[in-house]
């Protein structure tokens, strides 16, 4: 490293790249370096059970990807990101009736709730009439918003338990079930404050876009991000695993996209012991535990519908959901766990041999629990769709360590960049009036425990370098005096 950088970013995850990308639009010479052979944190895919078949490492669907309000302004159609869309985002199968699917027609969606079909519209109509303004206002840290008003009604719905909206907007179980499906993307109980919030947000999100996956895996993703970087004039290191601050070389700024303790481990010696203290008290939350599957046919789902479906949600009632979820978080396993299952292959035919397919699937576990829930999910999804297991012809599991070894950043298992609870929702990885600063000037925090949290959606690491670049600019503006 003999090379002179203005930034360097410890860490390339969608992040990393994305806040790379924005200093290099703003003309810094700018270094990533990533411990693993390969780039991409989340965003990797890679043949996990049998030759021919591509899985997801960790995400697999889209909506905050393809409706990132900075990722939206970048060329990146132009360096191999293809969105392949589904007709459906969600499915939602129940016991003994027809699953609920929701659509970006909100019209549609509404007429599959019954006597909730005008609830459910009436709930979200106000936010789709601007919905990149929405977008834009909550996928960040906390300020002044460009639409208030629009703000202050997402959030008087957004601060509730899940449970509270749904029993006071809706009066069946079918509406109340997909707005929990939703909402236990938070790995909160739902009966916890804000765990509405990204309830709401996932149906707003599925009323502008129907949740897309990325033509060939999320690795092209990753792979357009590195591409347009690149052609930025930044580069990419790789195979260099970084344990102390001293191995890096001089540069205005150093972006860590890691976890709060991977930057205190790192940082040590360059941040005052009180901020290091207060990053070590960092809550992960919930893990999760992963099931990939190549299969010899589609998932034989009850209702056929659902394999229009991206992501089918599978739990059943929001009641039986809120035990899943509250389980996980008091350090409990549950039999019948909370499913996030991912369908890539019957929109993506390079996923999978010719009639094959791949399936996905995880369910949310205590931090650090080591516990093999193969047969629990795969019970779940027999549940909905008899004979599922016959198809299977090899599966690969993923535990909460096996996901830490896989990216440091996912401690405990953790791939949410840790718990959204009340504490940290707003304040993450600590209160401080600019979240992705240090007290060294130095030093900034780039990843998804960061505001606006996890998902594949480059913010944490758009804001991060805006903040950056403020800071650049008050030390040139000093240097001149």
């Amino acid at each position: 490293m003999n090379k002179t950088y203005e930034a360097i970013i410890i860490g390339s995850g969608p992040n990393g790249l994305t806040a790379a990308i924005e200093l290099a639009r703003n003309g810094l010479k700018v270094l990533v370096l990533e411990k693993a052979e390969t780039i991409g944190g989340g965003t990797r895919t890679a043949e996990l059970t049998l030759p021919g078949f591509h899985h997801d490492y960790c995400s697999a669907v889209h909506p905050t990807g393809i409706l990132s309000p900075y990722w939206r302004q970048l060329p990146l159609e132009k360096y191999g990101l293809k969105w392949i869309h589904p007709p459906v985002s969600i499915a939602h199968p129940l016991d003994g009736e027809e699953a609920v699917l929701m659509s970006q027609s909100i019209e549609e969606t509404a007429a599959n709730l019954g006597i909730d079909g005008e609830a459910w519209q009436k709930m979200l109509h106000p936010f789709l009439k601007k919905p990149h303004g929405l977008f834009e206002d909550t996928l960040g840290p906390l300020g002044i918003p460009d639409h208030p008003f629009l703000l202050v009604r997402f959030g008087l719905k957004a601060m509730l338990p899940a449970t509270w909206l749904a029993n006071w907007q809706f009066k069946s179980h079918r509406a109340k079930a997909l707005l929990a499906g939703c909402a236990a993307h938070s790995f909160l109980p739902l009966d916890m404050a804000f765990s509405a919030a990204i309830g709401v947000m996932f149906a707003v999100m599925g009323h502008t876009e129907n949740w897309p996956v990325a033509a060939g895996g999320s690795t092209y993703i990753t792979q357009a991000l590195a591409a347009y970087l690149e052609e930025l004039g930044g580069e990419i290191q790789t195979n260099t695993l970084i344990t102390d601050f001293r191995q890096l070389p001089p540069a205005k700024a150093y972006l860590f996209d890691t976890d709060p303790l991977q930057l205190s481990n790192i940082a040590a010696n360059e941040l005052p012991k009180s901020y290091i203290k207060r990053l070590q008290k960092f809550d992960y939350g919930p893990g999760i535990f992963k099931v990939d599957w190549a299969l010899d046919g589609s998932i034989p789902w009850t209702d056929k519908r659902c394999l229009q479906a991206s992501t089918v949600h599978i739990g059943g009632t929001i009641d039986e959901i809120n035990r899943s979820e509250k389980a996980a978080w008091e350090g409990k396993h549950c039999d019948k766990p909370y499913l996030i299952v991912c369908q890539q292959s019957e929109f993506d035919s390079s996923r999978a041999p010719k009639g094959k397919h791949t399936g996905y699937a995880y369910c949310h576990v205590p931090h650090g629990s080591t516990v093999d829930m193969t047969e629990a999910i795969e019970n779940q999804i027999q549940r909905f769709a008899p004979d599922f297991k016959d198809l299977i012809l090899a599966r690969h599991t993923t535990n909460t360590e096996d996901f830490k070894n896989y990216n440091p950043n996912h401690i405990g298992g953790s791939i949410s960049g840790g718990s959204n609870n009340l504490t940290q929702l707003f304040t993450r990885p600590v209160a401080r009036f600019d979240p992705y600063s240090t007290p060294n000037p130095r030093i900034f925090i780039c990843s998804s425990s960061t505001p606006p949290g996890g998902g594949v959606h480059g913010m944490c690491g758009y804001h991060a370098a805006k903040s950056v670049l403020k800071q650049v600019q008050k030390q040139e503006v000093g240097s001149k005096k």
